[in-house]
């Protein structure tokens, strides 16, 4: 009896930058997803901007490209990089559909930054398909609890790993 692994372990990886944005007051950004617009509790409705990073591109120029294209303002420095990549697999129900169905999850480089522009710089608007609708600061403790199951252990690696950045500065 063969016990052959699972077709979509053959899939790889997307590279993937994400961003753990905090502001003045050590509060951390956090984005409405577009497509689940009533998920305003649900775990997997609120996230961290991300996303890929282009061929050749370095993840630091990535994750700032990012915050540009997402939340519309590239307004802020890098603080700190997490050490490793960070993966995850996406459920078999999304094996095929999400991610373009070229890959079976995602490998991802998190920053954490300081904002250093003002609430109005934030635009979700400026993107012509937004990801998100709606954005709010809330604290970092938070950030497992509104991720989809699946990427909820990042979420709490993340939150340990930058949780010196969650306070007042200045």
């Amino acid at each position: 009896m063969s016990h052959a692994a699972p077709p979509y372990r053959a899939l790889p990886y997307r590279a993937n930058v994400g961003a753990v944005l905090f502001d003045q007051a050590g509060r951390v950004f956090l984005a409405r997803r577009a497509d689940l617009p009533n998920a305003e509790g649900a775990a997997g409705g609120w996230q961290l901007p991300q996303g890929g990073i282009d061929a050749d591109e370095d993840p630091h120029t990535a994750v700032l490209r990012e915050l540009a294209e997402e939340i519309g303002t590239d307004r802020a420095e890098i603080l700190a990089e997490h050490p490793d990549w960070l993966t995850y697999d996406l459920p078999p129900e999304l094996i095929g559909i999400a991610l373009h169905g070229r890959y079976r999850g995602q490998r991802q480089r998190w920053f954490a930054l300081r904002f250093t522009g003002t609430d109005a710089d934030i635009r979700l608007d400026r993107n012509p398909h937004p990801e998100f609708d709606a954005w709010r600061w809330g604290q970092l403790a938070e950030l497992p609890a509104l991720a989809v199951p699946f990427k909820r252990p990042i979420y709490e690696v993340l939150s340990r790993a930058f949780a010196r950045f969650a306070a007042a500065i200045g």
